[in-house]
This record gives C-alpha cells, structure tokens and sequence, in this order.
C-alpha cells in the first residue's frame, strides 16, 4: 500500500494533518463495501512515535541517525495491505527520493502532501509551543531557523516529488478524496507500481562485478580529489557528471572520509546488487545523500 510523505516547515501543523489523514483513511476503510479497502491498515510513523528528540537536528551524526531511524520503521511497515503516513519534516530531497525508492522497490506507490503554512506562521506557532509549558512542542529558536534555511521545498516535477498535493494554511482538511484516488482508487483493483532498474536489487552475476564496482567507486573518488585540489578554498561545490551533479558538502572532504563512504557502499552492493551500468549513477546518489 502507498507511502504518504507528509513535508513542511518546522511547527507547520504536519503532525495534525497527518491526524486528520489517519482519522478520515480508517473511516473509509471501516465503511467501505469493497473487499479489497476492508483489508487495509493505516500506521502513522513520526518522531514522536519513534521517540526522537527535537534536539537531535542540532548535530549532522545525529540527524543522520533519526533519518536512518524513520527510514527503517516505513520500510518494515511498507507492504500490500498498509498504507504508510511519515510525518515528519522530510525537508531533503535526497531523503524524499530514497523513501521514493524504497515504495518503489516493493511495488506500492508513493506522495508527498506538503503542508504550506507560510514561516511567518510557523514561527507564531513555534513561539506559542514553547510558551506553554502543557505542551512537549516546539523547537528552539536558533534550531527553527535553521531548519527554515536547510528546507528544500517539494518540487512536483520531479519524480520522487509527485504527485504532489499542497494544504495551504487556510484550509480546514486536507484534499482526503484526491489523495485517496491517487493512492488507492476506488475500484478493486490495486494500484501496482512495476519496479525498474533503479529499485530492484538483482543477483550479482556478472563476471567482473566486483572488479568494476572497485574501479568505478575509485574514479569518482579520485574525482571529488581533483576537483578539491584545483578549487582550493572552495567549500560546497557541485561537479558535473554524466550522471548528474555530485553536490559537496560545506566542509572539505578528506581520503579517509572518501574512502569510508565508499567501503560502505562497496558493502552494501557485494551481495546483491543492480547491473554494471547504473553502479556510477546509484554511487553518485548514494554520495549526495550521505553528504547532505
């Protein structure tokens, strides 16, 4: 069943209208006449139900470790019969389209429902979270302006981004029915999404897999060393590959920082992994997700 991804600024009402989603998705399901709906379950995974602190977006190891967190409870929840609402700020494109990846890959479809209250909004309800002490809400003010300035907003032209449904502020409900059409429909029949090359991880039998998983991680590992050594003091740069734009981060990279990434992505893809011809594209992915 799909993955619906709830995004928006920080103290933006994501939280309630993921409450509002749940709410309406379990009455549907309770009412309808259609076998197939009768079968379904709604979960709801935030950081509140994960038990995450506000706190830990103040420090990029620790943020990292809450995705990796939120990631690992959708993808046990994903499956044919539960439909999966992930609230949270979900503000990386990197992030959105690896949870884009993760739908795809068990066949189930996927959205994004951007909840767009304006910051001058948020910020009036971010203060009034912290006044009331009655409440756990909130975050600091130094970590909500953070988070305002690191938002990458939804873009409903790219793939892992669509279809793309925004709740303006003003709105008392979220388009319930749009969304549930997208996603479910309201026939018997399932909505199936085919996996492609990018999602299914095929058996490594190629003769010289591994051989050519080393070379490529290598060359582009000497790549980002080039660059940094012909842009001296040019943090945060972007090179172009053919495979698109690898973004680096703010910091310099080191060999050892390099290479680490690359022993994990070797790890990860001895095993089982995708064809010879998409290892450069899936690396230069895997590198501008970790990076971020």
């Amino acid at each position: 069943m799909p993955l619906i991804l709830l995004s928006g600024y920080p103290s933006s009402g994501k939280t309630h209208r993921a409450q509002q989603l749940l709410s309406d998705f379990i009455a549907r399901i309770a009412s309808s006449s259609n076998p197939r709906h009768t079968r379904f379950t709604v979960v709801q995974i935030s950081d509140q139900t994960l038990g995450l602190s506000r706190d830990l977006y103040r420090d990029a190891k620790t943020e990292k470790d809450a995705r990796a967190a939120a990631y690992s409870a959708v993808k046990r929840a994903l499956g044919k019969e539960c439909i999966v609402l992930c609230d949270g700020l979900n503000y990386i494109k990197g992030f959105r389209y690896q949870m884009y990846c993760e739908a795809k890959a068990v066949g189930t479809g996927s959205c994004v429902v951007h909840v767009g209250t304006p910051i001058s909004k948020c910020r009036e309800i971010n203060t009034r979270l912290l006044a009331d002490s009655a409440v756990n809400g909130g975050y600091a003010e130094d970590l909500f302006e953070n988070l305002v300035f690191r938002y990458e907003e939804p873009n409903g032209m790219a793939r892992w981004d669509n279809p793309l449904f925004t709740i303006p502020y003003e709105d008392e409900t979220p388009p319930f029915e749009a969304i549930w059409e997208a996603m479910v429909g309201s026939d018997s029949k399932a909505k199936v999404v085919k996996p492609n090359l990018a999602t299914v991880l095929a058996p490594a039998t190629e003769f010289d897999f591994l051989y050519e998983l080393d070379k490529t991680t290598q060359e582009i590992l000497q790549t980002v060393l080039t660059w940094q050594n012909d842009h001296p003091g040019e943090a945060g740069g972007e090179i172009s590959l053919a495979e698109g734009i690898l973004e680096l981060p703010a910091s310099p990279l080191s060999l050892p920082q390099l290479q680490r990434l690359r022993r994990q992505y070797i790890s990860l893809n001895r095993q089982c992994t995708l064809a010879k011809n998409r290892i450069r594209e899936n690396f230069v992915a895997y590198l501008n997700n970790s990076f971020q």
